[in-house]
């Protein structure tokens, strides 16, 4: 059997057929509009950089989680043989950040 159709079909199909090319090229006009490429442009870069922050506060987090768990004994008492050090070294880096910053100034 052959598909018959009447020419109002014909036309409504024409007609409804038009609307859809009309639909797809406001949106493919709204896609290649300047202002859509950069805000997607801008939605990717500010998700990359959430998510590269997101890790790096997640690995400095275990870092310090195991810092501290290196400090302590078991029993929640301070390791003075592991603190003292550590406290040694860091007021060293500040003394030579000071020097370092008075140099810089005079």
């Amino acid at each position: 059997m052959s598909d018959v159709r009447t020419p109002a079909q014909i036309e409504a199909d024409i007609i409804r057929r038009r609307e859809q090319l009309a639909e797809t090229l406001d949106e493919i006009g709204v896609r290649m509009h300047p202002q859509t490429i950069i805000g997607d442009a801008r939605a990717r870069v500010a998700s990359t950089v959430d998510e590269t922050a997101g890790r790096a506060f997640a690995a400095v987090n275990r870092v310090v989680i195991d810092l501290k768990a290196g400090l302590r004994h078991e029993d929640g008492a301070p390791r003075f043989e592991r603190v003292v050090p550590v406290a040694m070294v860091a007021v060293g880096l500040i003394g030579l950040l000071a020097v370092s910053a008075r140099r810089r100034r005079g």
